[in-house]
């Protein structure tokens, strides 16, 4: 059953609203990947306009940094055939806005042929990662040097353990020998006083 030009205007409005109200950058494509529509944070997040993006390709937007071997296979093979793809991880350094890591989403709606690209701005969680991938390398680094150092201190502990109870063990037996001495010295102090 095929779509009606005014149930396809219906439903592109619909799609149109909701990507409006969404957070995340989105842009509306056609068939041929040109942008229908781009959602404000779209806009905010890219620092572009609607003349610099509507009806381009999405490999031609900003300076071409969508023209991704990757994606092309993702959006012009993949999609028509499964409908969706999630989680492709993209690492650029855009013109206006710096090094971004967007994580892209698509689906394709047969129903009124359109795709719909969701961007997510991972940037800072990717940096929280590195950031915390730095400093357990740094701890580990730290706690590896701390256990060194805590061995060798064992081991000196240990060392004078050992000469303490070294120590000790002469010491017990220099008193033996003493008390032996005193005790000899008595018996022949005792013997002399009778002869």
């Amino acid at each position: 059953m095929k779509e009606l030009p005014g149930e396809r205007k219906k439903a592109l409005h619909y799609i149109e609203t909701l990507v409006e109200v969404a957070r995340e950058p989105f842009l509306i494509l056609d068939r041929s990947l040109r942008v229908i529509r781009a959602n404000y944070s779209f806009y905010r997040t890219f620092r572009v306009t609607a003349k610099q993006t509507e009806r381009k390709f999405v490999y031609d937007l900003g300076n071409k940094q969508w023209n991704i071997t990757k994606l092309k296979r993702l959006l012009e093979d993949i999609l028509p055939k499964r409908k969706v793809f999630k989680d492709f991880e993209v690492d650029h350094k855009f013109p206006k806005i710096g090094r971004q890591v967007m994580i892209l989403n698509a689906r394709q709606v047969d129903s009124v042929q359109l795709i719909i690209l969701a961007f997510e701005n991972v940037t800072a969680k990717k940096e929280i990662e590195e950031q915390a991938k730095k400093y357990t390398k740094k701890l580990e680094v730290e706690v590896a040097k701390r256990t060194k150092e805590l061995d060798i201190r064992i081991r000196d502990l240990e060392e004078l353990t050992q000469v303490m109870v070294g120590r000790e063990l002469k010491m017990s037996e220099l008193k033996k020998e003493i008390a032996r001495i005193k005790k000899l010295k008595k018996l022949n102090g005792n013997n002399h006083s009778f002869g």
